[in-house]
């Protein structure tokens, strides 16, 4: 992952482009994604269960789609 101030920054930076999401949207995934790690009845999320994850804080479009 690499942080850029914004889409212009990353046009001049010479980097293939991959997906975007704002600051909001990585805190958002990191909270939900990683709020019950310690609790020993974790278990990871199916493919389906990420996307649901993903489409809740608005990462949509092919890069996110994982089945």
């Amino acid at each position: 992952m690499l942080l850029f101030r914004s889409e212009e920054h990353v046009e001049r930076s010479g980097k293939p482009k991959g997906a975007f999401m704002t600051p909001e949207q990585m805190w958002r995934l990191a909270d939900i994604w990683y709020h019950d790690r310690d609790d020993p009845a974790w278990r990871r999320r199916s493919a389906d269960e990420a996307e649901e994850v993903f489409a809740e804080i608005g990462l949509n479009g092919d890069f996110w789609r994982l089945t």
